[in-house]
């Protein structure tokens, strides 16, 4: 019977896995250039990284492998440590999301801002795209800045140099590419686009062609697939902090990825199980010499669209870029590095999420100007530094929305309870009414609780009956409560009345230790529902 499902997935699934190792191996290539890092060692991380995922993850599509996500980190990390420190950083990395792993930590990914994250990927769109200056003009022999944007203004200096042939074929290129995503969306542009560029590049190397190409073998004479890459096993400080940072972004974009995925086909993946698969992944192509990895969406979009109904997919995928690599990986020394220019900067264009900071821009400007602030940081100052920087922000305002505290308020006009205010911010207030209805929202702890408390000292203290409700209030500690008795104390000294409604058992435990609860409840002034209380003061209420 396993046998029998297991030809059927082949049958399903071969297709979709060949077509997807066509795309990653041009990719694999040029993302690992864009790493500072050897060709090889991105076929290495696509062909590890994407087997052991597809053998130990949760989902059933995500395509793991060498990733425009993370190669702005992973290009500074190279600068600094020298491009053999790679493998290191991806068995550190995947350590770290192993420990993550087993302390199911996946489930306190709601609390990274995405604001923060979208920030981090236009950086590193940004990083990607201008570093390709020097292979889109043809520039070659320029003075090395350990800072990008030094490297970006070096490049611009001898822009006058730059070369004609090399940069119609990078312009070439790249509007093929776009062509290929307009008129044939179902074929990646890059299977056509990177075999033609070698071709064109063999046809220069032996002077077939009047034209004097510069291609990747000028930086990598040999270039052939090895199974296993030798590299120094040696732990250093100095991957503490790159090793965070790639384990957070290979994390959110495996994830990311994956719901993706779930949406395009109707299921669900497991999310434990993608975490144990992209550890597993970082580590084994690490041990191998590869890059540290995570899921990548264009490839997974493409895994889904040319037919993939199983993992199986992912796994022939893999295993054909061994295969294809042992025979033709060679002949990749001859792609322009214009093409590859060409490739990337196609890459970095499709990173940028306009529909994102659209929605931003209309709905969340707070939220933009820090995305802003960490693609900026991120392209001047390091990309670890702008993607702390953005979660540390983006959360700090998170929490200080949260601690205006939301409630919702309803007041009273000719004995019936009309106009709504909501949210946390108090603007206008009805001033001849006598009762009104106080819901406090989420959360009522230390965050936010002195928010409340002085809302009723200042704003809310006219009233001759104040009703607060706990109906949407989902958690509550210990200062919490202490500020409700502190506002019930407030109230009654000001010769009013008290009513408390919709009282869950997730707070009730803690509020039966508050004083000015148990008064309230012995003198019959705790309901059920609002609508009780309402009652009993004369309003009329809609059956």
């Amino acid at each position: 019977m396993k046998m029998k499902k297991l030809l059927t997935n082949l049958s399903q699934n071969w297709k979709s896995g060949l077509t997807v190792s066509l795309v990653s191996i041009p990719l694999s290539v040029s993302l690992a250039v864009a790493s500072h890092a050897s060709p090889v060692m991105g076929i290495v991380t696509a062909v590890y990284a994407g087997l052991v995922a597809a053998l130990f993850g949760g989902s059933n599509f995500n395509v793991v492998g060498p990733t425009g996500a993370l190669s702005g980190i992973l290009a500074t990390f190279a600068i600094a440590n020298g491009a053999d420190a790679l493998p290191m950083l991806a068995i550190t990395s995947g350590l770290i999301i192993l420990a993550a792993y087993f302390l199911q930590l996946e489930r306190y990914l709601v609390f990274v801002p995405g604001g923060a994250i979208h920030g981090f990927t236009l950086g590193v769109a940004f990083i990607i795209g201008l570093n390709q200056l020097n292979f889109a003009l043809g520039l070659s022999g320029l003075t090395s800045h350990e800072k990008f944007i030094e490297n970006v203004i070096e490049s611009l200096k001898h822009i006058g140099a730059a070369s004609p042939t090399n940069v119609s074929l990078f312009g070439l290129a790249l509007i093929a590419l776009f062509a290929f995503k307009k008129f044939l969306p179902k074929l990646p542009g890059a299977i056509f686009v990177a075999p033609l560029g070698i071709v064109i590049g063999i046809l220069s190397a032996n002077h077939l062609i009047p034209l004097t190409i510069k291609t990747l073998g000028i930086l990598h004479p040999t270039m052939s697939f090895s199974p296993f890459l030798a590299h120094p096993f040696s732990l250093s400080h100095n991957l503490i902090g790159p090793s965070l940072a790639v384990a957070l972004v290979a994390i959110l974009e495996t994830m990311l990825s994956a719901k993706v995925a779930d949406g395009m086909t109707k299921t669900k993946h497991h999310k434990q199980n993608e975490m144990r698969g992209l550890a597993l992944a970082n580590i084994a192509s690490g041990i191998m010499g590869g890059l540290p990895a995570t899921a990548a969406l264009a490839r997974t979009s493409l895994n889904i669209k040319t037919g993939a109904t199983d993992k199986v997919s992912s796994t022939i995928s893999s295993v054909s870029v061994a295969i294809i690599s042992i025979f033709l990986l060679g002949y990749f020394k001859f792609i322009p590095l214009a093409v590859i220019a060409a490739i990337l900067v196609y890459v970095a264009i499709q990173m940028v999420e306009t529909e994102h900071f659209s929605r931003m821009f209309k709905y969340d400007k707070k939220n933009l100007i820090v995305s802003l602030l960490v693609a900026t940081i991120t392209i001047v100052e390091d990309p670890i530094v702008g993607i702390l920087f953005g979660v540390a922000v983006a959360s700090l305002l998170l929490l200080e929305k949260l601690s205006r505290g939301q409630f919702d308020l309803v007041l009273n006009t000719n004995n019936k309870m009309t106009g709504r205010i909501s949210g946390d911010t108090i603007e206008e207030i009805v001033k001849d009414s006598d009762t009104i209805l106080y819901s406090f929202k989420g959360l009522l702890c230390y965050i936010n609780s002195e928010a409340h408390v002085e809302r009723f000292h200042k704003s809310l203290n006219g009233y001759k009956n104040v009703i607060l409700r706990f109906r949407s209030v989902y958690y509550m500690d210990l200062d919490g409560a202490e500020a409700l008795d502190e506002i019930i104390k407030l109230i009654e000294n000001q010769g009013k009345n008290v009513y408390l409604t919709s009282i869950s058992p997730i707070i009730e435990e803690l509020l039966s230790e508050c004083q000015s609860y148990n008064k309230l409840k012995d003198s019959d002034r705790v309901f059920a529902k609002s609508s009780d209380v309402l009652k009993k003061l004369g309003f009329k209420l809609k059956t």
